[in-house]
């Protein structure tokens, strides 16, 4: 009896996950499915290029056209109105065919080393000697890059260290023995002269350390991070948040060293108004 039961049980079993795995079926072949295709199918708008641009090119109205593609796994930058493109400049090269991002778009005509002419005040620019073709991530490192700076043979003991305020920091430009800044279509060229130097974008205390280092170590550039701005800034915003924490930390050791400067002098004026008192005590019974 037990055995008939649990063949019963197993018959049952195998009955309900079979029910429950055709209706899991129907749900995919008829809900999810025709969902995902609509998706696949749905058409939007974009702006493509119609002719051959160059970096620092106005762009002209003939220069593009509008099309409708499909809208399944496009960028979020792409631009999907002419409005938005002509009268820009272009901060890369296009090719015909391609789609335009909002990114690579300037309002401003570019300029020889424009980059210089965002400086702040706060922000500087300084550049560090590239020694060796394997120091500077051997001629592949691009404007835009989030690099980390690594010192070795450094100080008396000819240690190997990344500094805690040099951890990202990003490349302004790669110049060459020439001056030259390199770009990605000079890299691709076989004649391309390797680089010399690697231009940072720095505070003032990242500006004296790199001196130091400059003059006492021997400088590595490792790559961190090359994509989009969004995630690059949240790099900046971590390393930026290594000098806050050091600005509160002084900010407390100068109050505590305040307080306590304050304590020694009321101490100092206390035994100084006591021995006063003692004083002028002193004074009256010698008198008497």
């Amino acid at each position: 009896m037990k055995g008939v039961k649990s063949m019963k049980n197993i018959l049952r079993n195998r009955t309900v996950l079979g029910l429950v795995s055709i209706v899991m079926a129907l749900i995919i072949c008829f809900g999810l499915t025709p969902l995902f295709n609509k998706a696949m199918q749905e058409k939007v708008d974009i702006v493509r290029v119609t002719k051959d641009i160059k970096k620092g090119d106005l762009i002209t109205k003939d220069m593009i056209q509008t099309m409708s593609v499909g809208g399944y796994n496009l960028p979020n930058e792409v631009i999907k109105n002419q409005e938005n493109v002509i009268g820009k400049y272009a901060l890369a090269d296009f090719c015909k065919g391609d789609y335009i991002l909002l990114t690579k778009l300037s309002n401003e005509p570019l300029t020889e080393h424009a980059y210089l002419y965002n400086l702040d005040g706060i922000k500087r620019a300084i550049s560090i000697t590239i020694k060796s073709f394997a120091a500077g991530l051997s001629g592949k490192l691009e404007q835009g890059d989030i690099v980390s700076i690594i010192a070795s043979d450094y100080g008396e003991f000819r240690k190997t260290m990344i500094p805690n305020e040099l951890q990202y920091v990003q490349v302004l430009a790669v110049t060459a023995n020439s001056g030259e800044d390199r770009t990605y279509q000079e890299m691709k060229d076989e004649d391309q002269e390797l680089p010399s130097t690697v231009t940072l974008l720095v505070n003032q205390e990242q500006a004296k350390l790199l001196a130091e280092l400059e003059e006492k170590s021997k400088i590595h550039v490792a790559l961190v991070y090359r994509g989009d701005i969004e995630t690059s800034n949240k790099f900046l915003e971590e390393q930026d948040k290594v000098f806050h924490k050091e600005q509160e930390d002084q900010g407390e050791n100068d109050a505590i060293n305040n307080e306590k400067d304050e304590h020694s002098s009321d101490s100092i004026s206390k035994n100084t108004e006591e021995v006063s008192g003692q004083t002028k005590l002193g004074g009256v019974t010698n008198e008497e």
